[in-house]
């Protein structure tokens, strides 16, 4: 079991937990994983590490609401504890020296650029940061990550905060020497179409470039086979080889189908848990 030390809702579908793992926060690295599981015989799904204090023996995960397992974890306030939380699992994000950085965020995903985006400024390199989301309400966690970068851009599709558009456009522009100037590499965390969009827009310029892939997930040791992703034509079991893999081998038309997968088993499963919950309240 562990314990829940903080939450805090940042979107209306959105939510930071700082948790007490002080073993998985001993060992923690930038793109590393955790595994949750919320109740017996429930699901296990894959969050990765936003950030983690060694000293303090926290780590920090942003989960958002989308299905049954997410909901059930967001329904959670601190003080409460969660069944399982098994990590650091994968390989951790590994950029060389001198580098100048930029990471990609895009919704959510610009959580796990708290994390990556320090330890790669306490290493001497250049940081800039790309965040993006819909609209400025749903825009998260920009003042943290303020102090770790050296140049931080914000961008949402309707132009209610920053640049207007997409963060592929936005890094079309640093690449052809605006703002920070052009990255030496480029992380990109996020939707899956963003990821695309992000390898796409780096593909021509031939800007190094990693995407950190969430395919489905079971045990998240690579014993399953369920995180498959082809990566330059072979397959790569995103838990173990990954989850971060070079954005221009990745196969995203096979990564988008699998996990499409199991859409209408996902929904039935939500449709359950708010049942589920609802006749719980009538019966308070």
């Amino acid at each position: 079991m562990t314990r829940i030390l903080e939450t805090r809702r940042l979107t209306p579908v959105t939510k930071y937990f700082r948790l007490d793992a002080p073993l998985i926060a001993a060992s923690a690295k930038p793109g590393q994983f955790v595994m949750l599981r919320v109740r017996d015989g429930g699901e296990r799904i894959p969050i990765t590490i936003a950030d983690y204090d060694r000293k303090a023996g926290t780590i920090s995960i942003v989960v958002q609401q989308v299905g049954a397992t997410t909901t059930l974890v967001c329904a959670l306030e601190a003080g409460d504890e969660i069944l399982d939380v098994v990590g650091p699992l994968g390989s951790p994000i590994d950029i060389p020296a001198g580098s100048h950085v930029c990471g990609v965020g895009g919704g959510f995903g610009s959580a796990v650029l708290l994390g990556l985006m320090r330890e790669l400024k306490a290493a001497g390199q250049r940081t800039t940061a790309i965040i993006g989301a819909r609209n400025k309400d749903l825009l998260i966690l920009a003042d943290e990550l303020k102090p770790s970068c050296d140049h931080l851009a914000i961008c949402t599709d309707d132009g209610s905060a920053g640049f207007k558009g997409f963060v592929s456009q936005q890094l079309e522009r640093f690449i052809a020497g605006e703002g920070p100037g052009r990255p030496d590499y480029v992380v990109a965390i996020g939707p899956m179409a963003m990821m695309r969009a992000v390898a796409e827009t780096t593909r021509g310029p031939k800007v190094k470039t990693l995407v950190s892939m969430d395919p489905l997930m079971v045990d998240g040791t690579g014993m399953c086979g369920g995180c498959r992703v082809i990566v330059g034509g072979k397959a790569q079991f995103a838990c173990v080889d990954g989850p971060a893999f070079d954005a221009h081998e990745v196969d995203f038309e096979v990564a988008m189908r699998r996990n499409k997968a199991y859409v209408k088993e996902e929904k039935l499963a939500l449709e359950r848990v708010n049942c589920s919950r609802s006749a719980a309240k009538e019966l308070h």
